[in-house]
């Protein structure tokens, strides 16, 4: 088994490089998995850190490419087996002030990787989404069949990631699968996020910006969880089909930035009000029915996981304060 993973240098992409190479799918995705070979191919944008990665592995490959570059994939996608898309900007702020890298990348990058694996041969595609390609929810929680409702040039550029994804499984017959899944958090999350931009500045004594009233409400997933997620899809899915990743616990940014206090033994005066975002979404939350079906549980307590998450960024100074 070979395996191309895109943006495998990020915060998810590493997760799920680092677990395959450490053989944790092997006993239950089967045995071809247990000794895979990953090409990782990642650009190495600031959200990229090949510290993530155990580049000594005998297994591992990292290339540095754009998966908006035709010639860079035909060198080394050819021979691959499976591809996981990770790669994409991200960072809704980030798009709010520069929206042409979010379509370039998440959109003309999936269709250049498609087209590539179209015509390299590659037998499986698994296309990583998010949920906020719904938008906003007032109450209740999204299946797979809800509308694309994007809010955000970030999740307009995700929305429409997904369709080219659809579309080349239509058109072409490419087996390709696609999971959106709910807010991650864990080791290794770039610094611009919310829970360890919190983390890291609450450790230093520096002030923490709260969105608006801090009512908006998330659902979290560990990132350990959404990797065995993404692993399920892979083995036990269908092509074509979508699967909604999450873990049903809710919380307010508000009720995060007073545990995240707690947690860094932080000063609450830190958290400090500012304007709220454009087009800030109120709500998100994930039906989880559809991957619940294919024997997904998430395995990691919220609490627990956030307490560990904390312990990460405070026993990895140097790694943070890298990409700060």
């Amino acid at each position: 088994m070979k395996v191309f993973v895109t943006g495998g240098a990020g915060f998810i992409g590493s997760q799920y490089v680092r677990e395959l190479l450490a053989g944790t799918y092997a006993r239950s995705a089967g045995p071809e998995w247990a000794d895979a070979e990953v090409t990782v191919f990642d650009l190495l944008t600031y959200a990229g850190n090949v510290a993530n990665l155990p580049l000594g592995h005998e297994r591992l490959t990292f290339v540095e490419g754009d998966i908006r570059d035709a010639d860079a994939l035909a060198e080394v996608l050819p021979g691959h087996d499976v591809v996981v898309h990770f790669a994409a900007e991200s960072h809704v702020d980030r798009s709010l002030v520069g929206a042409v890298p979010f379509a370039s990348t998440n959109v003309l990058g999936t269709q250049q990787l498609l087209d590539g694996c179209v015509r390299h041969g590659v037998q499986r595609v698994l296309h990583v989404s998010t949920d906020e390609v719904y938008g906003s929810i007032e109450s209740g929680a999204w299946d797979e069949d809800e509308p694309l409702l994007p809010n955000s040039p970030y999740s307009a550029s995700k929305a429409g990631s997904d369709l080219v994804a659809r579309a080349v499984w239509r058109t072409h017959g490419l087996d390709v699968r696609i999971t959106r899944c709910s807010n991650n958090y864990g080791p290794y999350q770039n610094t611009e996020k919310l829970i360890p931009l919190f983390i890291t500045n609450l450790l230093r004594g520096r002030p923490v910006p709260l969105y608006g009233d801090g009512s908006n409400v998330r659902e979290w997933l560990h990132v350990a969880d959404h990797c065995a997620a993404l692993q399920l899809v892979l083995t036990e899915g269908a092509p074509g089909e979508i699967y909604n990743i999450g873990s049903g616990v809710e919380a307010t940014n508000a009720a995060i930035a007073g545990r995240l206090v707690e947690l860094c033994d932080a000063d609450p005066a830190l958290v400090r009000q500012v304007a709220d975002r454009k087009g800030h979404d109120q709500r998100y939350a994930l039906d989880i029915g559809k991957i619940t079906k294919l024997g997904f549980s998430p395995a990691i307590d919220f609490a627990a996981g956030l307490e560990s998450t904390v312990a990460w960024y405070r026993d990895h100074p140097r790694w943070w304060s890298d990409t700060d």
